[in-house]
């Protein structure tokens, strides 16, 4: 029996390809539900896995979706429980009889430990009148090449493939679902989907206590945010987004749960960011860290220490995968057509072999608060301090020679000044550092360094004929990093290089409050959306040389690029200000924070 592959397609709902999604997830896994309830992207058993539901990169009938299809469809309304990660969207029909989903991954403790199963819960319930609907459950494997067998038990059905396996279990009739029935929703309905293992409860009982369950998790965990005066919704939607972007078995960190999202229509910059980028890492702690939330440190500090570990002292990739794999070779998968049919489709990052030395600052950096906070259960000391000192020996050997960049450019190697830049930072946190244990020796080496590598930025990255600091020692094209440089505490925001920075920046990288992130062609020639990260960046700078109503313009542009449901992806279309590129970006998530901290009135101006 094999009803997935003959099964009728949706009717009068339009393509899953859209990044008007919310994101559901545990910290072991994700899925992204659309507004018409369909989960159209959930890769297991881990964010780097295998995308089971797969149709946000195969808008084609052999896509692999989960939806609940109203017959007669007429609108459609999502909005996230408040302060949650349970998204709930309620469909109508053209009779205004209509039925509620609630989705969840279920979070909360349990027997002294957190309870995060590899389990989808979807819950639905009649909201007004008696709607007719079809299931449509359409799991697909290896990355969308192999339909499973389907097999069906007293109250189940399992979907077996060649590597895992999927249980339903439900209180919905069988026979709908297997055939994609249209039935009258007169009732309330379960479904959760993930491993092949036996419920020890009934269905109804089970999903009603994982949800409650998981409600007070994550209320608990957002009142204990210590959130701006101004714009708390947003940023409280965006701190549960990067702690769901934190794989908690290893304490890695991705950049987003998608791949090959184009950062811009046909442009072919198709890239697989489900795995932790060092850089993105230590922006997502520092983001979370401003609201007080710690626990994000540690588990990250975790990771980071093997990857520390591993090195030896020695080279440090930017990115790892987040179980520590080394070897992320990027491949095609040619069968599948892409977002909107704009392939190529990538798994892997070709990025795991460059060499990118703002690296070793971003992991100094993104561990340096360990060494000060006598919150955390397991502060740093000296033995972790001398593992750091092994990677700021790395940082000064390298922060003069050329190498790819943050932009991960992969035909043209330069001197960037964003590489000298975090080898400065690595330089002068492990100063800081040595000050904190009262190692004046180790203090004044550490200082020292970092001295001279100030001199050389200040001396050659400065051009002259532009009145800004360019991307590359001795060059003269922009860059939107330098714009890091107030950020990371290496230049007075008010000193006059930096002030003529940011306005050479505005006139030669932005479209409006958008900004993009550097003015040379790559391989693929100029970008053509905005970064998000780099209008985040610009308002930053704009705060701090006392430019902040424009900030706050900015920033407001920049809510209002999000989707309905507070949610950004890595790029904006300053034309259409449609969003591109993987989603959710953290990085995007960051900036939100990072602008309503840097922004906000201060509470006791109110209260």
């Amino acid at each position: 029996m094999n009803p997935t592959a003959a099964a009728p397609p949706f009717h009068g709902l339009p393509s899953p390809s859209s990044l008007d999604c919310g994101v559901i997830g545990n910290c072991a896994y994700s899925a992204l539900v659309d507004r018409h309830a369909r989960i159209v992207w959930c890769c297991l058993p881990r964010f780097d896995g295998d995308p089971v539901f797969n149709a946000l990169i195969d808008p084609s009938e052999q896509g692999a979706l989960w939806g609940f299809e109203l017959e007669s469809f007429a609108r459609s309304e999502q909005y996230y429980e408040p302060n949650t990660a349970i998204l709930r969207t309620r469909l109508y029909d053209t009779h205004g009889q209509g039925i509620e989903v609630v989705d969840f991954a279920p979070r909360f403790f349990s027997r002294n430990r957190m309870f995060r199963p590899l389990s989808l819960v979807r819950r639905v319930k009649p909201i007004a009148g008696a709607p007719r609907l079809r299931v449509v459950l359409r799991p697909r494997f290896d990355w969308g090449s192999t339909v499973p067998t389907v097999t069906r038990g007293s109250h189940h059905i399992r979907y077996v493939g060649p590597n895992q396996t999927l249980r339903l279990t439900t209180n919905a009739p069988l026979s709908y679902i297997l055939a994609e029935s249209y039935f009258v929703a007169d009732r309330p309905m379960d479904f959760i989907l993930g491993p092949d293992e036996t419920l020890m409860e009934g269905i109804r009982e089970v999903a009603r206590s994982f949800e409650q369950d998981t409600a007070a998790y994550w209320r608990v965990w957002s009142s204990r945010l210590h959130i701006p005066l101004e714009w708390q919704e947003a940023t409280i939607r965006a701190a549960i987004t990067l702690k769901l972007s934190l794989f908690e078995d290893t304490g890695a960190i991705i950049a987003a749960m998608t791949t090959s999202i184009p950062e811009a229509p046909g442009s072919q910059r198709n890239w697989d960011y489900r795995y932790c980028w060092l850089r993105d890492a230590f922006f997502v702690v520092r983001a979370l860290n401003s609201l007080s939330e710690i626990g994000t440190m540690e588990d990250y500090l975790r990771w980071l220490g093997n990857v520390v570990s591993q090195a030896a002292g020695g080279h440090i990739k930017p990115l790892y995968g987040i179980g520590l794999e080394l070897d992320l070779q990027e491949q095609f998968v040619p069968h599948l057509p892409g977002y909107r049919g704009m392939g190529p489709v990538r798994v892997g990052n070709q990025a795991h072999e460059h060499f990118q030395h703002d690296v070793y600052g971003n992991i100094i950096l993104g561990a340096a608060q360990a060494f000060h906070d006598r919150r955390l259960l397991r502060p740093a000391g000296l033995a972790e301090f001398q593992q750091l000192e092994a990677v700021g020996e790395q940082a000064f050997r390298v922060y003069d020679q050329p190498d790819a960049g943050m932009w991960e450019l992969r035909t043209r190697a330069r001197v960037h000044t964003s590489s000298a830049l975090m080898s400065w930072a690595a330089c002068d946190r492990l100063g800081k550092i040595a000050t904190r244990f009262g190692l004046g020796d180790r203090a004044q080496f550490w200082h020292a360094r970092a001295h001279e590598i100030r001199h050389r930025i200040l001396d050659e990255s400065w051009s002259e004929r532009r009145q800004a600091f360019a991307e590359s020692f001795g060059g003269h094209d922009l860059d939107a990093s330098a714009l890091l440089m107030a950020e990371v505490g290496f230049i007075d925001p008010r000193d006059p290089r930096f002030v003529a920075t940011v306005d050479a920046l505005e006139h030669s990288l932005c479209d409006g409050p958008y900004m993009r992130r550097y003015e040379a062609p790559d391989d693929f020639g100029k970008p053509e959306t905005a970064f998000n990260i780099c209008t985040f960046w610009r308002i930053d700078a704009l705060a701090r040389i006392g430019r902040k109503e424009q900030a706050r313009e900015i920033f407001q542009a920049m809510l209002d690029a999000r989707n309905h449901l507070g949610l950004l992806s890595e790029d904006t279309h300053p034309l259409t200000r449609e969003m591109w590129g993987n989603f959710p970006q953290t990085y995007s998530m960051v900036g939100l924070i990072n602008g309503a901290v840097r922004l906000s009135v201060p509470w006791d101006t109110q209260i």
